[in-house]
C-alpha cells in the first residue's frame, strides 16, 4: 500500500487547472487546508476564506516555498451574507474572477433532538448549508462572463448512514445534494457544471476528537478498504471534477469513503 509520502509524489497534474481562479471557503484546517494546498499544487490562483485567522496564516506560511503562487487568505464568517458578497467581490477583484468555486466549509457540532430550538436551528442551517447557496450565487456572474465554471458542494455521509445526534447538520447536507441537482440544471446552459462531494470519515484533528480508538475501528471494520480516507484523497477527487477531465460531470454525487456506505 503506498504511504503518505508516495501518494503526493504520484498526484495527477491536470493542465486545465493552472491558472483556474479558485476559491475555498473553511480553508484553513483539515479537509479545507489539503484542497488549499492540491489546488497550489496545480498552479492555479488560490483565494481561501475562513474565521480561524492563525491557522490560515499558518498554512499559507508553510506552502509559500512550494508553490508558484501563494494563496491569498481572507477572514469571513459565512453566515453573514453581506461580508459574504463583499469578500467575493474582493477576491474577484484580486483574481480577475472566479472559475472554481469549493464549498467546504461547515460545522458537524453534536447535538441531541432535546437540545434544539428554533435559534440553534436557524444558525446550523446558516453554518451548514445557507452559505453554499449565496457563495455560488455571488461567483455565478463571474463564472457566466467567463463561459463557465465549477461550482463543487460539500455533503457527507452521515445522513446517508443516519448517524446520531447530528439531526440539523445532516438535514442541511441532505438539502446540499438537492440544491446540487437543482443548480446543475439552472446553471448547465451557461457552462457551469455543480456536483456534491461526499466524503466518508476523513482523518483530520477535528474528526479525531469524536472517536475513540474502538469507534474507529467500527469505522474501519464498515469499511470495504481497510485504512483511513486522508484529506489528500478528498482532494484527489475534488481535483478531477474541477478539471477539465470532468467536463461532461454535473448534477451528481460523487463518494470518497473508502466504501463505507
Amino acid at each position: 500500500m503506498l504511504q503518505k509520502t508516495e501518494m503526493a509524489d504520484q498526484t495527477a497534474i491536470y493542465p486545465s487547472l493552472k491558472g483556474k481562479r479558485v476559491l475555498i471557503t473553511g480553508g484553513a484546517s483539515g479537509i479545507g487546508a489539503g484542497l488549499v494546498e492540491a489546488f497550489a499544487r496545480q498552479g492555479a490562483h488560490v483565494a481561501f476564506v475562513d474565521m480561524a485567522k492563525d491557522a490560515a496564516e499558518a498554512l499559507i506560511e508553510t506552502l509559500t516555498p512550494d508553490v508558484a503562487t501563494a494563496p491569498i487568505f481572507l477572514p469571513l464568517d459565512l453566515r453573514d451574507i453581506d461580508a459574504l458578497k463583499a469578500t467575493v467581490a474582493t477576491i474577484e477583484d484580486r483574481l480577475g474572477g472566479i472559475d472554481v468555486l469549493v464549498n467546504n466549509a461547515a460545522n458537524d457540532d453534536r447535538h441531541t433532538i432535546e437540545e434544539i430550538t428554533p435559534a440553534y436551528w436557524d444558525e446550523r442551517m446558516a453554518t451548514n448549508l445557507r452559505h453554499l447557496f449565496f457563495t455560488g450565487q455571488a461567483v455565478v456572474p463571474s463564472m457566466k462572463r467567463a463561459g463557465g465554471g465549477v461550482i463543487l458542494n460539500f455533503g457527507s455521509i452521515s445522513w446517508h448512514l443516519a448517524l446520531p445526534e447530528l439531526l440539523i447538520y445532516q438535514t442541511a447536507k441532505a438539502g446540499i445534494e438537492g440544491m446540487t441537482r437543482a443548480m446543475a440544471r439552472d446553471l448547465g446552459g451557461d457552462g457551469i457544471r455543480v456536483n456534491t462531494i461526499v466524503p466518508g470519515n476523513v482523518e483530520t484533528p477535528r474528526q479525531l476528537k469524536w472517536y475513540t480508538p474502538e469507534g474507529e475501528a467500527e469505522i474501519i471494520g464498515a469499511q470495504c478498504l481497510k485504512t483511513r480516507v486522508q484529506p489528500a484523497d478528498v482532494a484527489a477527487l475534488v481535483l478531477f471534477l474541477a478539471s477539465d477531465d470532468a467536463r461532461m460531470c454535473t448534477g451528481h454525487d460523487y463518494f470518497v469513503d473508502a466504501g463505507w456506505r
